[in-house]
């Protein structure tokens, strides 16, 4: 059951905070949404954020919803971890603990029973979707952490999201600092179970998208060398064919600035392959 925390009039349609219980990470977890005034609304963009993100960031940001309106396409915007859950050091750094899940699910520590994020998405998340709004095709995008997530699982689950997308993610995190701290902090030490979570080692391992796959970039992204690494993922793909169109923009760095220019081509790019 969803509890509707506030609702606003916005174009042809409603942006919605509220929340639901999630057997996953056995928390109440927090969501946004936006559904368009359209009785045929069939489809579902799933969105998740990046570090030090909530289910606010992109709905407030990126003027995604003027390319939903009038659409039969709802947006869902899922919180980036569970909150006020009483872990030591949960809040000590930035990238890793609240607000940093990496979208995994944990099996270390005091991590291991609540910080079920993949499962939360794969399967609480819609099994809401299809509960409460009666969805019936679903394609997954992200940005940064939430592009490392978008692609992940998408990978892993192409039975259930259409289409994936990602605006600058995270896509070899076993190479990235980033990514090793979450995957050994969620993981553990063995870094062979790391590789499921990790687009690049992914695509090697022949997992697939039904579409090829939308990446944009910028140039100017500060983290592009060392934390992002998006060469490995083409580099990936042209090895196993699988279709992936990667721009690259100059100037642009890593901000919902970037994010709000490049919007409308991924909803543009989602709503086709789910047609």
């Amino acid at each position: 059951m969803i509890k509707w925390k506030k609702k606003y009039k916005h174009f042809n349609g409603e942006t919605r905070f509220g929340s639901h219980y999630s057997k996953s990470t056995l928390t109440e977890m927090n969501f946004s949404c936006y559904m368009p005034n359209n009785e045929k609304v069939v489809n579902c963009l799933i969105y998740l954020s990046g570090l030090t993100c909530t289910e606010e960031n992109v709905i407030t940001k990126a003027g995604i919803q003027r390319f939903l309106s009038g659409t039969n396409t709802m947006l869902i915007c899922p919180d980036t971890s569970p909150r006020n859950l009483n872990i030591l050091g949960v809040n000590d750094d930035y990238d890793f603990g609240e607000g940093a899940s990496f979208y995994v699910n944990a099996t270390e520590n005091e991590y291991a029973k609540n910080y079920k994020m993949e499962d939360y998405i794969v399967k609480d998340l819609i099994e809401l979707c299809k509960k409460e709004f009666n969805i019936i095709k679903f394609s997954l995008f992200g940005h940064s952490m939430g592009g490392h997530g978008a692609l992940t699982l998408g990978l892993k689950n192409k039975c259930i999201f259409t289409s994936l997308s990602a605006f600058s993610p995270i896509v070899n995190p076993i190479l990235s600092p980033w990514g090793q701290k979450a995957l050994r902090g969620y993981l553990g030490e063995d870094k062979e179970r790391w590789l499921t979570s990790d687009a690049t080692e992914l695509i090697k391992n022949n997992y697939r998208s039904n579409h090829s796959i939308l990446i944009d970039q910028g140039l100017g992204d500060e983290f592009l060398d060392e934390q992002l690494l998006t060469n490995n993922f083409i580099e990936a793909c042209k090895e196993k064919g699988q279709r992936c169109n990667t721009r690259f923009h100059k100037n642009f760095d890593h901000s919902y600035y970037f994010i709000s220019t490049f919007i409308k081509d991924h909803i543009d790019f989602h709503i086709s392959c789910m047609e």
